[in-house]
This record gives C-alpha cells, sequence and structure tokens, in this order.
C-alpha cells in the first residue's frame, strides 16, 4: 500500500469521529471508575458539554475540526472537516437527536443519505456511548470530556475490539 493510500484510508476512517487518531486496544483505555453509570438521558441537554468547537492538536500534517450546537428543540448540530496538505479532504455531517426517550447520534459522512444512526446506550458523568451493532464499522462512538477540558472521541468494532482514538481541543475564538 502506497503511503498516499494509507494516509487516504487514515482519513477516510477519522472523518467518522472527526478527530485526530492514535490506535490501541480498548483494554488500555482509561476507565471511569469513580463515574457512576446512569440510564440514558432523558434529555438532550445532559449531552451539552459536547457543545463547542473543537480541533485537533496543532502541527500535525492533519487537521480536524468538529463544531456542535447547544442542545435546542431536541437536537444538537455538529459539523467536521478534515483538513490536509492545505485542503479540506473529508467532511461530515452530524446531529444528536432525541426521539421520544431515546437519543442517537447520526453521521452522515461526506453528506451520505441516509445518514447512519446510532443509539444513546450509556451515560456515565461526561461519557456517553453510542452504539449500532448491525453497521460495519464502528459500532461504537463513545465521547468523553476530560478534566483537563478537552474532548475524546473513540471509535471502535465493539467492547475488546482494537478502538481509534481522537483528541480534541477547544479552538481559540
Amino acid at each position: 500500500m502506497t503511503q498516499r493510500r494509507l494516509i487516504q484510508s487514515l482519513i477516510t476512517i477519522a472523518a467518522l469521529v472527526v478527530v485526530v487518531a492514535i490506535t490501541y486496544q480498548a483494554s488500555s483505555q482509561p476507565t471511569l471508575a469513580a463515574a457512576t453509570l446512569i440510564e440514558p438521558a432523558t434529555t438532550i441537554a445532559e449531552l451539552g458539554w459536547i457543545s463547542g468547537d473543537w480541533q485537533t492538536a496543532a502541527g500535525g500534517q492533519v487537521r480536524i475540526e468538529e463544531h456542535w450546537t447547544a442542545p435546542a428543540a431536541g437536537t444538537m448540530m455538529g459539523v467536521g472537516r478534515t483538513i490536509a496538505g492545505g485542503k479540506t479532504v473529508e467532511f461530515e455531517y452530524l446531529r444528536i437527536e432525541q426521539r421520544g426517550e431515546e437519543i442517537f447520534y447520526v453521521a452522515s459522512p461526506k453528506g451520505r443519505c441516509p445518514a447512519t444512526d446510532f443509539k444513546l446506550t450509556k451515560l456515565a458523568a461526561q461519557e456517553a456511548t453510542f452504539e449500532n451493532p448491525e453497521h460495519d464499522f464502528p459500532k461504537r462512538v463513545i465521547y468523553r470530556k476530560n478534566s483537563d477540558g478537552s474532548l475524546t472521541a473513540n471509535i471502535d468494532g465493539g467492547a475488546g475490539t482494537k478502538s481509534m482514538s481522537f483528541a480534541y481541543l477547544p479552538m481559540a475564538k
């Protein structure tokens, strides 16, 4: 596989979550032992900690941005883009939406329709897990707000599988 093709493949996968990737075993991922697991959110307001403007660390060959609106009217709207070589190489439309008692993360890489739904299955403190076991990859999308104010997004093929982790920092205004 050529180096260019490898970079394109990594960028395509990264666009699913729209952040810089580090591959590691899911079992090495830190746990939130002190967090109390609660039932999935009953209102989208409980996910407001995801809102804001986020980007990967400066200095890399690839910069990934993700922008989320605050919860309102049962939705949070998001958009992401991946920039490499001074060009936008990937983009994605995202939303988190309330559907009755359930909440879904909805991803449209490259604006594709139909979008892919991931149901909120776990919410612990400021960590949310969205799952779609029928999807090829990823099957899970996990967002976590860290104590230093950064945001981490992970995608994986299910518990115990290899995952990709994307580290966001708040964007300067």
